[in-house]
């Protein structure tokens, strides 16, 4: 797995092995990089990874230059690899061991982008997004991207703007209000 753009570009990541882990494909993520370089100046938003994983998601956009990254995965090793890479590449991202969910409902800060890669046979995709809509965690205007299996749709939410499919890759997308009390 590489960092396919910005100042770390070509960067390999070599996970270890025993990670519970599905990292997004390169492709997925270079295809999902063009869409949000166009939405957003990258270098002033906030970043929340969440079902993090590998970190790969975090660090492309630190290799982009995003203003704040904090990166949640539940797992210790997930954790362990992410803050042993920001340290190497002397990355200011902030790593958290949680339970997604419970880090969403706890946190008292908003973010511009929230990216959540949860495990596919293990989660109810309804209730996640359901719950992060809910979660106070978006600023207004922000995106809230979900990868998901290719049986999952999402088209009747209210806040759905678009799906994108990379191969077998599969992202929605939904947008907070500008008016976060609608």
């Amino acid at each position: 797995m590489r960092i396919i753009g910005g100042t770390l570009k070509g960067r390999t990541l070599v996970v270890p092995k025993g990670l519970p882990v599905r990292p997004t494909t390169d492709f997925a993520r270079e295809a999902i990089f063009n869409i949000l370089s166009h939405h957003f100046d990258i270098h002033t938003i906030s970043f929340l990874d969440l079902f993090a994983g590998t970190g790969a998601m975090s660090f492309e956009m630190a290799s982009r230059g995003a203003h704040q990254i904090i990166t949640v995965d539940q797992h210790a090793g997930c954790i362990r690899f992410i803050q042993s890479i920001a340290q190497q590449w002397n990355l200011k991202l902030i790593p958290i061991r949680s339970e997604v969910l419970r880090f969403a409902q706890k946190i008292n800060q908003t973010f511009d982008l929230v990216f959540a890669d949860p495990p596919y046979h293990t989660t109810d995709y309804h209730q996640l997004v359901d719950s992060l809509l809910l979660a106070n965690i978006l600023k207004p205007e922000a995106w809230l991207i979900i990868e998901h299996p290719p049986t999952i749709h999402f088209n009747h939410y209210t806040h759905f703007i678009r799906h994108l499919r990379y191969g077998n890759v599969n992202f929605s997308i939904f947008q907070s209000p500008s008016n976060p009390s609608t």
